[in-house]
């Protein structure tokens, strides 16, 4: 049976602008890096958990043909192909402040939810963000 969770993934449309948003601005550390001569398979974690990864995938062959691709990234650059992550932190205020100072498109400010506070952010794929300080206990 299946222990965890090891990889989820999101598309991206730029693996490069892709590693700038998430390592440079969100502050998560490359995993892997490796060019497969088919697909780059290029993974980030939040540094300290590298048993949760991300795999920023460029819609692409060999998973799909040219032609679904071609769809797929046109829905991705409209915000609409269905990513979503969602980070914990221990501060939501202050984690906001500092994405806002390295000029991430927040969506929401910092709200008082059932779970903790969260706020919301977009990559510059349209791939919806949630960043959340969760309540104990």
């Amino acid at each position: 049976m299946m222990k965890r969770l090891n990889i989820s993934g999101i598309y991206v449309l730029d693996q490069d602008e892709a590693l700038d948003f998430y390592v440079g601005k969100l502050g998560l550390e490359v995993d892997t890096d490796l060019d497969l001569g088919f697909m780059r398979w290029l993974t980030v974690c939040v540094p300290g958990d590298p048993d949760h990864k991300i795999l920023l995938e460029r819609p692409g062959p060999p998973a799909m043909s040219e032609e679904t691709a071609e769809q797929v990234r046109e829905m991705v650059s409209k915000g609409a192909a269905g990513g979503h992550l969602f980070f914990a932190v221990d501060d939501a205020h202050a984690t906001y402040a500092e994405l806002r100072t390295r000029g991430v498109e927040l969506t929401e400010e910092p709200t008082e939810q059932a779970y903790g506070i969260d706020f919301g952010l977009r990559d510059p794929f349209g791939n919806h963000v949630r960043v959340a300080q969760l309540k104990q206990g």
